[in-house]
């Protein structure tokens, strides 16, 4: 997998565009059948595709229509930990110390 933390908005467009076209293109469907399985204009595809921008209601569209909304909990996944709750729930820690030695007097 490809680093995508250096790329440009554009850029992220166009690679998630180019994914698409090849997952439509692999399941052997033209660009009229997939708009019209997914409710969309031809013309949404094909610049959803070409990377010049998109809803985000066309992506999931498109992406219900060629059966492939598997992984979309990836996009935005539920945080495991709530670093919050962690902070609202820590023990402050107190320095421990040594018991005092009395020393005899002299």
């Amino acid at each position: 997998m490809e680093n995508t933390s250096f790329k440009s908005i554009e850029e992220l467009q166009t690679s998630l565009g180019e994914q698409l076209q090849s997952l439509r293109l692999a399941k052997n469907l033209d660009q009229r059948t997939t708009a019209e399985k997914a409710g969309i204009s031809e013309k949404a595809l094909r610049n959803l595709e070409a990377g010049r921008g998109s809803t985000v209601e066309s992506l999931l569209r498109v992406l219900k229509a060629l059966d492939s909304l598997e992984g979309i909990e990836m996009l935005a996944p539920k945080p495991t930990v709530n670093p919050l709750n962690l902070l609202r729930n820590a023990k402050v820690r107190q320095r421990a110390r040594h018991p005092r030695v009395e020393r005899p007097s002299a």
